[in-house]
């Protein structure tokens, strides 16, 4: 493995990397700790903010280079939605699923009555609970996965955000205090909070990423522009540094060491058995993270386009904006390939995918060898076929007829 050539001043690249109190920071973590940056020729530092909001400003003005971040965030620093606009790119995704909806006990408890009565599953008893006493969940930012993810969820069975269900942001690490203080009456936030939220007796989870859309992309690897066109075999070491670590992440006999180290003051700061459940080998539900099967990494232009038909469907983001030039310019496979094909990794051969069309576990054509992959179902059986997007200032979903094969890639 070759690492990058030092700078002229014979120092190793600096990389400042954001981070929040949350399980799916582990391989940035685990690569930090387990010297695999240093092994490539990086110096890394890690920085742990209390919300989204600091991330967002901190790239913005050139604080952090780098940063564990939800895509639609991204996106936002790169259209100046955060302040200054600060072009980023997105060549790793970091993990996939670990998103939960939580609800107070009392709630939590009613739903799960009025469904388990009338034989519906989570969603529709959390709508007839809704339609009776319109409540607040919280949503970790409004340009999150989480504010996307949650009302396509509540859309998917007519819940109107504002009509029925207010949304309020709160940072992820505050959400379970928000739900003890009766601010909030839920939220949806990746762990580990909501297993924290359990073990502290506030309140229970009634569904997950997995349930709205199957093996959903949830944390990325954003970088500047400006350090990664300074450093580029520094990010190729990054990216090889970061895949190293995902496999040692997703490997179960790794989870109770994983755990622990996260729950270190300086990371998450939580026992260690709340981290442990969202963990692989230690996950309670299907709504654990996932850290490198199934293509977990490959930052797919696909998944970064429904994000933004998302943010333009709920008007998040201006009409007049070209998608699919955004997802090209933001999300960087290439890059991706450039870093692990010498290695021999198996690597995705196309860039774009289309996105549900697969109920049970297909085949992934990829070079040197197909990838197994999981599937990869909207809760409401909608296909996103990024070739169908609707022209500017059509926000309507773009759907296809169900697929259920391993030909769905562009």
């Amino acid at each position: 493995m070759n690492a990058p050539t030092p700078s002229s001043s014979g120092t190793a690249p600096k990389l400042r990397i954001g981070m929040l109190r949350l399980t799916d920071s582990a391989p940035v973590v685990t690569a930090h700790e387990f010297g695999f940056f240093a092994d490539e020729g990086v110096e890394v530092e890690l920085a742990v903010e209390p919300s989204w909001a600091n991330i967002a400003d901190k790239l913005a003005f050139g604080a952090l280079d780098a940063a564990v971040i939800v895509p639609p965030l991204a996106f936002a620093v790169q259209l100046g939605l955060r302040g200054v606009a600060q072009p980023m790119l997105i060549p790793y995704t970091l993990s996939v699923g670990g998103v939960a909806i939580t609800l107070e006990r009392e709630l939590a408890t009613r739903v799960r009555a009025l469904g388990e009565s009338d034989d519906l599953d989570p969603l529709p008893a959390l709508a007839a609970c809704l339609r009776q006493q319109p409540l607040t969940l919280g949503v970790v930012h409004a340009f999150s996965t989480h504010n996307l993810l949650c009302r396509y969820w509540l859309a998917s069975v007519g819940i109107e955000v504002d009509r029925d269900v207010k949304l309020a942001v709160v940072p992820p690490s505050r959400a379970v205090e928000a739900l003890r203080e009766k601010q909030i009456s839920g939220f949806c936030a990746g762990a580990p909070w909501g297993e924290v939220a359990r073990r502290n007796s506030v309140g229970h989870s009634i569904a997950g990423s997995q349930q709205i859309w199957s093996n959903a992309p949830e944390k990325a690897f954003a970088v500047s522009a400006r350090w990664a066109n300074q450093h580029p075999e520094a990010l190729s070491g990054v990216l090889r540094a970061l895949h190293r670590s995902s496999r040692f992440c997703d490997d179960a006999e790794n989870t109770a060491y994983i755990a622990s180290l996260l729950s270190r003051r300086r990371y998450l700061n939580l026992g260690s058995h709340a981290i442990l459940a969202s963990l692989p080998g230690g996950a309670e539900t299907s709504n654990g993270c996932v850290f490198h099967r199934g293509a977990a990494t490959f930052p797919w232009r696909s998944q970064g386009l429904w994000f933004l038909s998302q943010m333009r469907r709920w008007q998040l983001i201006d009409d007049s904006i070209d998608l699919r030039t955004l997802a090209e310019r933001v999300y960087r496979p290439d890059l991706y390939r450039a870093a692990l094909s010498p290695s021999g990794e198996s690597v995705p051969r196309a860039d774009w995918k289309v996105e549900g069309a697969h109920a049970a576990a297909w085949s992934l054509d990829a070079t040197p060898l197909p990838i197994p992959m999981p599937s990869d179902r909207f809760c409401d059986g909608t296909v996103f076929d990024p070739d169908a997007l609707p022209p500017l200032g059509e926000s309507a979903m773009p759907i296809r007829a169900r697929n259920d094969g391993n030909d769905a890639t562009r």
